[in-house]
């Protein structure tokens, strides 16, 4: 079974590409936007790659680079992402007001320079106003590089902890052969859950470093090995790691998403090789494992491989996730590092999709924003076209919260107010709309506003308040568990066809003006499709009409459609 799947999913990616137009193949097989999907960007601030690209070395500077940001979060949300992995641990510096570990120079140009805010602070707050997680991005093991250590004097990593340390050819990183390692990043971690509202800790290179970089740890495993091999104890570290910071992290807040990005391919497969660059053997990260015991919540394996080093891989995560999240991360860096085709990414995306896996993640935030290839167009208008909710973390929480209170629905000069009683503890609100009752909140397509913080919104419209679709509220709690939905406006138990322009109900017939010219009578709902057709008539049978708000239209033979009026169809 497992090597049929794979050769279908090679197939399936080989057939994406006869189509020469990827993307509207990609539209046509997968376009059904699934409700629960984590849709993730990588927003790297190490020497300001992604953001801030400007300095906060004054008040001035710290506006501009704030909006910097606000401006990249405009994007992200303009395109539908949920979740934001901010990357918060640099080298061994943060960008945040740590008491452990110094400021990173990504802020005002001078590490150790505090930038006079608190940039995750601000980060977290932005993200949750525009409805995106943030997940705090923790670069594990590499320590600062020797010019900073050496700027940073006794707060570096090397001086404040140097029985934790290791020195490589290129720079300090942590040895997770010491005990006292596990611990440490903990702490970190600890200091970051503790102090903000963040939605998600995500460990990167939570491993040993490649064989291109030269270290020696030869004393730590003399010291601590008790008889073991060396690639088993090497595995156990890291592994003692993660155990310890998941420990920290759900004692503290059992929400908190913990995730990590391993190397995109976990281990040889039968029939295909890693080429000597896997996660278990090459860097002894047994990311697999963490999924078996259940200290991680989602992988994110970067999957930056096409073609037979991705699809086999693919299907090897999605098989051993133990009913944890998976979510491919993709090298859209590549189509300007390697000058991949726009189309590689798209059929990548697709089959992701299809998979079976839980979404995608993008390294990185700049090679999606400013476009790269038409990628960025590629999500907001066709893959990414509506909004999805991210995957619950039932493992730890299953309880579904309260269903919502107190929704009115009014009219202003506006529009349509909808408003309900204010949340705490965390609850967000979600919003679907639909013009067919009940309301179906599984259907993506339904769903109009999401992880909503505040209790009212304006909905722009000219309609008024009787010829709505139907609103209904959901509660969302911090595992993703979501309430039973309530109405804003249930339709009523009795009939009801309201009439507005030309057209009008008589003994519970629509009758529409006598027209010799007009050839057709067409019925389209809100978005503008057309939902019933029919040659003219001054007697339409409504009987194939779902209830909902229509515009009604007559037809001509080389004229456009004359717009008759709007109806409002509740029939018994």
């Amino acid at each position: 079974m497992r090597k049929q799947i794979i050769t279908f999913l090679l197939a399936l990616s080989a057939s994406l590409v006869s189509y020469g137009q990827v993307g509207s193949a990609t539209e046509g097989l997968f376009g059904v936007s699934p409700k629960r999907e984590v849709r993730a960007i990588w927003l790297t601030t190490i020497s300001g790659l992604d953001w801030p690209r400007q300095k906060a070395i004054d008040a001035a500077g710290i506006r501009r680079q704030q909006q910097e940001l606000c401006d990249i979060l405009d994007q992200l949300k303009a395109a539908r992402f949920n979740t934001v992995m901010l990357q918060t641990r640099v080298r061994s510096t943060v960008i945040y007001p740590s008491l452990i570990e110094p400021w990173d120079d990504c802020l005002t140009g001078r590490v150790g320079r505090n930038p006079g805010y608190d940039p995750l602070l601000f980060a977290i707050n932005e993200c949750h106003r525009r409805g995106m997680e943030l997940h705090a991005w923790v670069v594990a093991i590499p320590g600062h590089n020797f010019k900073n250590a050496s700027a940073l004097g006794a707060r570096s990593m090397n001086r404040r902890v140097p029985n934790l340390c290791l020195k490589t050819d290129q720079n300090w990183i942590l040895n997770p052969g010491e005990p006292g390692t596990a611990d440490y990043l903990a702490s970190i971690c600890e200091e970051i859950v503790n102090n903000y509202d963040v939605d998600g800790i995500h460990l990167d290179y939570i491993r040993y470093p490649e064989k291109e970089i030269k270290y020696n740890d030869a004393a730590t495993f003399r010291k601590y090995g008790n008889g073991k091999r060396l690639s088993q104890w090497r595995a156990d570290n890291v592994t003692n790691c993660v155990r310890r910071v998941h420990q920290t992290v759900k004692m503290l807040k059992p929400w908190v998403r913990l995730s990590c990005s391993p190397i995109g391919k976990y281990s040889d497969l039968p029939r295909q090789s890693a080429r000597g660059w896997n996660a278990r053997d090459a860097v002894h990260q047994d990311a697999q494992a963490w999924l078996r015991e259940g200290i991680m919540d989602m992988l994110v394996p970067m999957m930056y491989f096409q073609g037979q080093n991705f699809y086999p891989f693919l299907y090897d995560w999605q098989q051993s996730s133990c009913d944890r999240i998976i979510v491919p991360g993709l090298g859209v860096y590549m189509m300007q590092e390697r000058n991949w085709p726009l189309s590689v990414i798209e059929q990548e995306c697709a089959v992701t999709r299809m998979s079976g896996t839980q979404g995608q993640a993008f390294f990185r935030s700049r090679f999606v924003t400013e476009d790269k290839k038409g990628f960025y167009n590629y999500l907001r208008t066709g893959f990414y076209s509506l909004p999805a909710l991210t995957p619950a973390l039932t493992w730890e929480s299953n309880t579904s919260p309260a269903s919502p209170t107190g929704l009115y629905m009014t009219q202003t000069s506006d529009g349509i107010r909808l408003s309900w009683d204010r949340l705490s503890n965390g609850l967000r609100a979600n919003i679907y709309r639909s013009h067919s009752w009940p309301v179906n909140t599984g259907d993506a397509t339904n769903m109009f506003y999401t992880y909503l913080t505040e209790n009212a919104i304006t909905v722009t419209s000219s309609l008024p308040q009787s010829m709505q679709p139907y609103y209904v509220l959901t509660i969302i709690d911090r595992y993703g568990n979501e309430s039973e939905p309530v109405a804003f406006n249930a339709p009523q138990r009795t009939a009801e066809t309201l009439c507005k322009g030309t057209i009008r109900m008589e003994n519970g017939r629509l009758l529409v003006p006598v027209d010799n010219k007009a050839e057709y009578l067409v019925f389209e709902d809100m978005q503008g499709r057309t939902a019933l057709s029919m040659r003219y008539t001054t007697g339409p049978d409504l009987g194939r009409l779902s209830p909902g708000a229509y515009t009604v239209r007559a037809i001509y033979k080389k004229e456009k459609g004359h717009r008759l009026g709007t109806l409002l169809w509740r029939p018994k």
